[in-house]
């Protein structure tokens, strides 16, 4: 019986229950039993949390990856980010996935908090690219 098989490049990163490991050689990799993991594009550096939806998919990340106190506090930065983009936000449908994300994350289901704050993070990309640019008035000259 075969779990889950991940085929990963030279360069590319897995976490496996909190665990980072990163590959130099192509690598096929066979996991057969339940793990916390993530992987490639599913993992967030914490220089790229930027945004809010960002930041809200790193505290989730961080409690997906920790355990104990770390975790707890991790999760409640967590659950105060989608509260707070709950409030910020005017869409029924990002207030649904936010409740969506809480109440996983809540029962300790991450991985799935962390698929739906995906969503988040792509309707918040295409706002922030048909936004209009600020219009910022040059600085006054001496």
């Amino acid at each position: 019986m075969s779990g889950l098989v991940l085929k990963l490049k030279p360069g590319e990163a897995l976490i496996v229950n909190g665990a980072a490991i990163r590959f130099r050689t192509r690598a096929v990799i066979d996991l057969p039993s339940r793990a916390d993991i993530l992987y490639g594009k599913q993992i967030l550096p914490p220089d790229q949390a930027t945004t809010p939806a960002r930041r809200l998919y790193a505290a989730l990340q961080s409690a997906y990856i920790t355990q104990g106190e770390e975790r707890a506090r991790h999760l409640a930065l967590a659950l105060t980010f989608a509260r707070d983009l709950a409030e910020a936000t005017t869409s029924a449908t990002l207030r649904s996935l936010l409740a969506a994300i809480e109440t996983d994350a809540l029962a300790g289901c991450f991985y799935q908090a962390l698929r739906a704050c995906r969503r988040i993070i792509a309707h918040e990309d295409a706002v922030f690219a048909t936004a209009p640019p600020l219009s910022v008035p040059p600085p006054p000259t001496c």
